[in-house]
């Protein structure tokens, strides 16, 4: 079979276009706009077996490339579940008034957050009222006087008693600068100093005598005093205490009456009303002072203690439960985290520092994070897991956790937790994290799998239509031409890289469509056409085509080693594709090889050179079986082979040069020369035959932009495997060139067909060349190997 009985493929093998005959619309304004997601049956039903089920681990991974929407879908679906799901309580943090580090959380139904901060505040403020006045009352006045004309008789009796006593034994209680003294008196006068002296001295030891015993007395009520007073004072205080609980006795109590069915706000409010007795002060001072000036009640420090702190309040919510996304998931982002203020140099906190995480907001609901966002926080991860798995979420800060600092933190109350996680990431994201973390695979059990195509059928390419239309309603874009809907759906098949698929990368389309309205745009047009489409496509790759534009000028200056004409042994133009940013593109490549004596060794320069991938090194590890296998069954390989892309600097990674590679070095076995108007593509295996490969499309448009600048001769073209022929979805321009007959793509299915529409000739003659010079080599293996045995060159002749 010759390479004329290979025919090249027609123009409608090369593109399969839209059918715009079959669409029932004129623009998409006449579409009804399609609501969900299309072709994403399995990841659905994922999403809503995790959503619902009940149970603990059943959180979820949403796996996809980016540009799907997955985030989209997920909060369109979880915000789509009915309102009449019970909204999940409030929290709020209040003052521990025993241990002020331990802030108490209370949980309450939604609304009644705000209610009970609303009504501590009246509280506050009616106790700042009410007891001032009762301490201003005739009554308290009254009983105080009683105290202290209590304390005063209780002192001037002790002094009296003592004073009688001293007058008995002619003594008298004197009152000094210094002190109390004794002194002696005679006819109600105070002895003198020199009378004193005159006295016997059975007198003066009579009275030193008495003035000890008056004294010791003295000394004994003065010790009393003090006791006295601080009974008057304990006296004074239960006598406010007595007035602040009838002040505030009845403001408490219609609180609690209120929350008789919260025992913790009931245990609360008795704290409070304890701590308002014993931090009396703070409602006596008067209004005017600075304290209380141009300063809410309170934010205070007097009155902070009785602030209720709102960590979570579901009030600004339609009803259902909350769908939290943070944008930035660190750990005091998603845990909470207890800020400190900066007073005279020191850091202080309290309760109402205390602030809110991603998980507080969707307690009772649904978390979507990011994944790679989570996982670049440092322990991000590691605390969304402690999280889920004691069921409660305990604020501390990282310090603590790690012993990194020793400032002194609250340690607030645990709060239980229910929530339903949804992390979104790639797919290579989630294998990593099932195989490598254990703790994984217990709290993510379901994964919602994305599929990134649909199959491109009729039914399709109409819901596709659909989902554009509803594109261009939440984007609020101008509609499309029908003709401009089938370019869209075209562009699809070639985003999948298959004419029989379509993408539903959203972003993609998306860009599409927004930059195609912005040239309608300019022209003033109210509906977008089909060239408009075609205009942001190719803007699009021209904005990114700037180092393929500086390749394929250093081909057609012969800087890069390329022919496009004539025909050589062991050389061949193989098609290499670079992604570069949202760009892809191919490139020529010329790959050479050599064949001599040897010891059956394939050398791939590229491997040795540390330049070549573990794919790319397999491919030649498979041709080398492949030569093996057809051409030496019954004999060793005695060739030493070498294969190399030239002016190749970078990592060579793939197998879908392999058969270009197996077709040049069968070309420099055989001695046939390849065509060089020809390029090829695709993977072997050992049997020989062609697999298909990826970016065939554009593989294709990077040779014929070669041959199109050196001029396009008619018998150029490129060879891919059969199997890659439903993935063709070309340019016009190659189409058009082909259907002139200026260019042709043909497909093979094995190294045979190759080698015939390569070389011209047939695949028995290429064969035998092959085997020939195969065998040629082994007899020269053996002569040589003779020659060692025999140095003296005494050995038969061979007649073969």
């Amino acid at each position: 079979m010759g390479r004329s009985m290979i025919k090249p493929l027609d123009k409608h093998q090369l593109y399969t276009p839209c059918d715009i005959d079959r669409f029932d619309f004129e623009t998409t304004d006449q579409l009804d706009s399609f609501k969900g997601i299309i072709g994403q049956d399995r990841a659905m039903q994922a999403l809503h077996l995790g959503v619902n089920i009940q149970h603990d681990g059943y959180n979820l991974f949403v796996l996809g490339p980016t540009g799907l929407g997955k985030h989209t879908v997920v909060r369109e679906y979880l915000e789509s579940l009915p309102k009449s799901r019970e909204t999940p309580p409030d929290w709020v943090y209040v003052n521990n008034f025993e241990k002020p580090s331990e802030p108490i959380a209370i949980s309450l139904t939604s609304e009644h957050a705000s209610i009970f901060r609303d009504d501590m505040h009246q509280l506050v403020e009616d106790l700042c009222s009410a007891i001032p006045g009762a301490f201003e009352t005739d009554e308290y006045r009254l009983r105080l006087q009683e105290i202290d004309d209590e304390l005063k008789k209780t002192i001037e009796s002790a002094f009296g008693k003592l004073n009688d006593e001293a007058e008995a034994s002619h003594m008298r209680l004197l009152r000094t600068p210094h002190g109390f003294a004794f002194a002696p008196v005679k006819n109600d006068e105070v002895i003198k100093p020199k009378e004193f002296d005159a006295l016997p001295e059975s007198e003066k030891r009579r009275i030193e005598e008495t003035v000890n015993a008056l004294e010791e007395k003295l000394t004994g009520i003065l010790r009393m005093q003090p006791q006295w007073q601080r009974e008057a004072r304990n006296k004074v205080k239960e006598l406010n205490r007595e007035i602040v609980m009838f002040a505030s006795g009845h403001l408490i109590d219609e609180l609690k009456n209120k929350y008789k069915d919260h025992a913790v706000i009931q245990a609360y409010l008795e704290a409070v009303q304890q701590d308002v007795i014993q931090n009396l002060q703070n409602f006596r001072r008067d209004e005017e002072t600075p304290e209380h000036m141009n300063v809410p009640l309170m934010k205070t420090p007097a009155f902070r203690r009785y602030e209720v702190n709102i960590i979570v309040d579901h009030t600004q919510h339609d009803g259902g439960v909350p769908v939290v996304t943070p944008d930035l998931p660190n750990y005091a982002n998603l845990i909470g985290v207890v800020e400190h203020t900066v007073h005279m140099g020191a850091l202080q906190t309290d309760f109402t520092l205390i602030k809110a995480g991603a998980l507080h907001q969707a307690n009772g609901g649904y978390l979507i994070i990011d994944a790679i966002k989570l996982l670049m926080q440092p322990y991000a991860w590691e605390g969304l897991k402690r999280a889920l798995i004691s069921r409660q979420i305990k604020i501390q800060s990282l310090g603590q956790i790690y012993s990194l600092v020793n400032t002194v933190s609250l340690e607030p109350e645990p709060i239980p937790l229910k929530v339903k996680v949804v992390l979104i990431g790639d797919r290579m994201l989630y294998y990593l994290l099932h195989a490598y973390d254990p703790e994984f695979k217990q709290l993510f059990k379901i994964a919602a799998d994305f599929e990134e195509r649909v199959a491109r059928t009729a039914e399709n390419q109409h819901v596709y239509a659909r989902m554009i239309a509803g594109l261009l309603q939440r984007n609020n874009l101008r509609p499309l031409e029908r003709s401009a809907v089938a370019r869209i759906i075209e562009h699809g098949a070639r985003l999948a890289g298959d004419a029989e698929k379509l993408s539903i990368n959203m972003m993609d389309i998306v860009d599409v469509l927004r930059e195609a309205d912005y040239y309608a745009g300019e022209s003033d047009l109210s509906v977008v056409g089909r060239a408009h489409i075609q205009r942001a496509i190719d803007a699009q790759f021209y904005r990114g085509d700037r180092i393929r534009e500086q390749l394929q000028e250093a081909i057609n200056r012969g800087i890069l080693m390329i022919d496009t004409e004539g025909a050589k042994v062991g050389q061949i133009n193989g098609l290499a594709v670079m992604q570069l940013g949202d760009v892809s593109f191919a490139v020529p490549s010329r790959i050479t090889a050599t064949a001599r004596l040897g010891s059956g060794k394939v050398i791939d320069i590229e491997r040795e050179t540390k330049l070549g991938g573990a794919i790319h090194s397999k491919g030649v590890f498979i041709l080398s079986s492949f030569l093996a296998e057809r051409y030496a069954r019954n004999y060793p390989l005695s060739l030493s082979a070498s294969l190399v892309f030239e002016q190749s600097y970078g990592r060579i990674e793939g197998d879908s040069a392999s058969m270009a590679e197996l077709c040049s070095l069968l070309s420099a076995l055989s001695d046939l020369p390849i065509l060089q108007s020809i390029a090829m593509t695709g993977s072997v295996n050992q049997r020989g035959q062609a697999q298909a490969i990826g970016g065939v499309n554009e593989k294709i448009e990077g040779f014929f932009d070669i041959c199109k600048f050196s001029g396009l001769t008619g018998t150029q073209g490129v060879l891919i495997p059969a199997s890659n022929r439903v993935h063709l979805m070309l340019r016009a321009d190659v189409i058009e060139a082909c259907e002139a007959g200026h260019f042709a793509i043909y497909t093979y299915n094995t190294v045979d067909e190759a080698m015939e529409i390569l070389t011209g000739d047939s695949a028995d003659r290429i064969n035998k060349q092959v085997e020939g010079r195969l065998l040629e080599l082994e007899k020269i293996r053996q002569n040589l190997a003779k020659q060692d045995k025999d140095p003296s060159g005494n050995h038969e002749k061979d007649t073969d």
